[in-house]
């Protein structure tokens, strides 16, 4: 694995990294079982989501804690916040108005 922006985030980054496998294996094979209607799997990623939460949210939260710190004492906040200003990302046409 790689990495992290700081080489304090790394132990972070490894910890959040290996809980989100462990939890994304689970989520696959699963998920195409859970496909057979709409509200299936909308129950099905809901549950998942909550579970990714409960195992690896505190981890990630850490994790995310430390890059917004380094990133901000590198000074990139202020170049990331120019990019989002020139090229901000735009919410995806809902599946409803395409229908």
């Amino acid at each position: 694995m790689a990495h992290s922006l700081a080489p304090e985030c790394t132990p972070l980054k490894l910890q959040y990294d290996s809980c989100f496998n462990t939890w994304f294996e689970g989520y696959l094979e699963p998920a195409v079982a859970a496909a057979s209607s709409p509200a299936q799997r909308e129950a099905y990623s809901q549950r998942k989501a909550a579970e990714f939460n409960e195992k690896c949210g505190k981890i990630w939260e850490s994790y995310r804690t430390c890059v917004e710190k380094a990133v901000k004492g590198k000074g990139l906040d202020t170049l990331l916040q120019q990019a989002r200003d020139e090229n901000p990302l735009t919410e995806p046409p809902s599946s409803e108005s395409s229908s």
